[in-house]
């Protein structure tokens, strides 16, 4: 190779090599200081591609686990509520075999009624209050809200009339018979002034009136003077009051138009339940609801739980609820619902005793269920914590760094960087050789 000072070949192989080992160097620290393999796709694209899905597959698997576990509180959540209505059916059977036996009297059943009705309303609120993130986990609570505009056009919206609700201990229970005993509303002005408002029960016919456990009808009065338009209780627009007629097991809800009623002057006026004073014409003696609730339990919904990270049916988990209300139990196991069931005399609560023995095992199957449920989704959780664990083994292996292999490229690396820095010194200095033969 001939000698020359315009261009420095030495120099310029050192500067190549010198620069690929400094950026050989560079990738090597970026790697160790990243734990990584494959810091860009340069360095490995088909393992960065298959990595990036692996992690996030990874981390869908993670919030499906964390899935599992809100399924798991939910229903252990509506175990907890089954469990307590256990105990209230249990206590329940107790006082039907008691009133069952033939040394009480009617009015000593009455005492045990008044129990038992009251725990049938426990049932439902329990039934009603047991809530996950405002889902239903039980049941609606039994009770049937019967709006005004379904009730009829006598007691409606404009007379003041809101809605309705009958309860687990009402006299007209719910039923497919939608001709079934009926509650009439009436309003009289005693001899006080005031203006009495009466519910009572009758039958179908319309004339009989239904008893209680003391052969007494079924009725109870309420003074609605205040809520006229100069009472201490008058309605305000939008807005409504709640009146509990608890012998009937109604809660009545009114409105602002109830003021029309009470405050009519004539009998056919009250009577009528008209918001129009000047339209008064038909004397009518009371108003008659002839709806029956057909149902008490609203149907609870499904819930389905993403436990995997697919959208497929399964990666899904549905969780199907059961309600346990009173309007509910009974109906598997037997033909009556335990909200039709009382103790008002001896052959009632000999029949007692078998609806709530049958609600006991609608309770017991559905708690089964919940079981089966909870079981299921710790399977599930296994499952998911071994594919998490097998999905991140597989993206390490792909993306994660060895560092003690890669330790011992970056140094091999560095001394290629130091040896290159002295090399090109010394092809530097090359030149400076020739000026010797110049002397």
């Amino acid at each position: 190779m001939a000698l020359n000072i315009i261009s420095n070949y030495a120099a310029n192989v050192a500067h190549r090599n010198l620069q690929a080992s400094d950026e050989a160097a560079t990738r090597s620290l970026s790697k160790l200081s990243s734990g990584t393999r494959v810091v860009s796709a340069r360095d490995d694209a088909a393992s960065m591609a298959i990595g990036a899905r692996l992690n996030a597959e990874s981390q869908s698997l993670k919030t499906a686990t964390v899935n599992v576990g809100q399924a798991n509180s939910m229903l252990q959540i509506a175990d907890g509520g089954m469990a307590t209505i256990d105990n209230v059916l249990v206590r329940m059977k107790s006082l039907a075999v008691q009133a069952s036996s033939g040394n009480l009297s009617d009015v000593e059943r009455g005492f045990l009624n008044d129990e038992y009705g009251n725990l049938s309303d426990e049932i439902d609120r329990i039934a009603g209050t047991t809530k996950f993130n405002d889902k239903q986990l039980l049941g609606s609570g039994g009770g049937t809200e019967v709006k005004a505009t379904a009730i009829g056009a006598d007691v409606t919206t404009a007379s003041g009339i809101q809605s309705l609700t009958f309860s687990s201990n009402s006299p007209i229970p719910p039923g497919t018979d939608v001709a079934g005993n009926k509650i009439i509303f009436s309003m009289q002005e005693n001899a006080a002034g005031s203006k009495i408002l009466t519910l009572s029960a009758f039958a179908n016919d319309g004339t009989t009136a239904l008893l209680d456990g003391n052969n007494n009808p079924i009725t109870q009065s309420i003074d609605v003077t205040q809520f006229g338009a100069t009472g201490s209780q008058k309605i305000g627009v939008g807005q409504t009051k709640e009146l509990n007629f608890d012998k009937l097991g109604i809660k009545l809800k009114l409105n602002e138009n109830f003021v029309h009623p009470v405050d009519d002057t004539t009998v056919a006026q009250i009577n009528d339940w008209s918001n129009d004073a000047t339209a008064n014409t038909s004397g009518a003696a009371a108003r008659t609801i002839e709806l029956r609730p057909t149902s008490t339990s609203a149907a609870l919904a499904d819930v389905d739980f993403q436990i995997g990270s697919g959208n497929t049916a399964n990666d899904r988990f549905t969780v199907s609820l059961t309600a346990v209300d009173t309007g509910s139990l009974g109906t598997v196991s037997g033909t009556d619902t335990l909200q039709s069931s009382n103790l008002s005399n001896q052959t009632f609560a000999q029949a007692a005793i078998e609806t709530v023995g049958n609600s006991i095992n609608d309770l017991q199957t559905a708690r089964a269920k919940i079981g089966v449920f909870q079981n299921r989704l710790d399977f599930a959780a296994q499952n998911l914590s071994t594919t998490q664990e097998n999905t991140e083994a597989a993206r390490s292996t792909l993306m994660d760094l060895d560092v003690a292999s890669e330790m011992t490229a970056f140094s091999s690396k560095q001394v290629l960087v130091q040896s290159g820095v002295a090399m090109l010194a010394q092809a530097n200095q090359m030149p400076q050789n020739l000026l010797r033969l110049l002397q």
